[in-house]
């Protein structure tokens, strides 16, 4: 890995959690947790390769047409998650990041408010930038980005203010952040379901048919060797 050019930033779809616990005769959420598990030691690992943002895609907007059972584990689960990481955010250098419409009345207040606390507390943090996309979709993102700068400038006839790639980026969730370099998504699926359309315009992209909670540091590092096999060209002529 010495040798391998280490993407800036990393986004993973991390999906199979249910199909996990199915197989084991499981309840769906088992295969959240032992999901949670995996992620910490990703994080971990991608900041040991200086990997300098993550973003991985926890919950979308249509999730919560789930069963009502699943929303809820999952909803404890990130409650839960936000606690440790309030409890030991000072000694960490992981700077936590929510992605997503964190003002839908869908979220809980209580969870609300721990989102808006970690973020507050890490925001100073040097280490990697922890992306984690929940209540998002793509189009959404790009709906309320939209709704945004519209609010924010002034259009029209005679105005000096030019919609342009880089005014619009200013409005998005990841607004400062480079783009990811690398998209991994686990499972076997080869979509990437609303996950940061604007954003993954020209990432390279890796798919596995590991579940989630299968995944493994090994895996990971795959990917970053593909990656490193690729050609990337933007637009250009080689």
């Amino acid at each position: 890995m010495e040798q391998m050019e280490i993407p800036v930033h990393v986004a993973i779809i991390m999906d199979g959690n249910g199909r996990w616990a199915k197989e084991r005769n499981l309840p769906r959420n088992e295969g959240h947790r032992k999901g949670t598990k995996v992620l910490e030691k990703i994080i971990k690992h991608a900041r040991h390769l200086g990997i300098q943002y993550l973003t991985v895609y926890a919950f979308s907007t249509e999730n919560w047409n789930r069963p009502p059972n699943e929303v809820k584990g999952l909803i404890r689960l990130f409650t839960s998650y936000l606690d440790q990481h309030i409890k030991k955010a000072a000694k960490d250098d992981v700077r936590f990041h929510v992605i997503g419409d964190v003002e839908s009345p869908h979220i809980p207040e209580e969870l609300r408010h721990k989102i808006k606390l970690l973020q507050e507390i890490t925001k100073d943090k040097k280490g990697i930038c922890f992306n984690m996309a929940f209540n998002y979709g793509g189009r959404d993102e790009i709906l309320r980005a939209c709704k945004r700068m519209i609010k924010e400038n002034d259009f029209g006839d005679g105005k000096n203010t030019e919609v342009t790639e880089a005014l619009f980026s200013q409005y998005l969730d990841t607004a400062g952040q480079p783009d990811p370099d690398l998209m991994i998504r686990t499972s076997g699926e080869v979509r990437t379901s609303n996950f940061l359309p604007w954003q993954l315009t020209y990432s390279e992209f890796y798919f596995t048919s590991h579940l989630w909670p299968d995944f493994t540091i090994d895996e990971f590092n795959t990917a970053i060797e593909e990656y490193n096999r690729r050609s990337r060209r933007f637009g250009q002529s080689e």
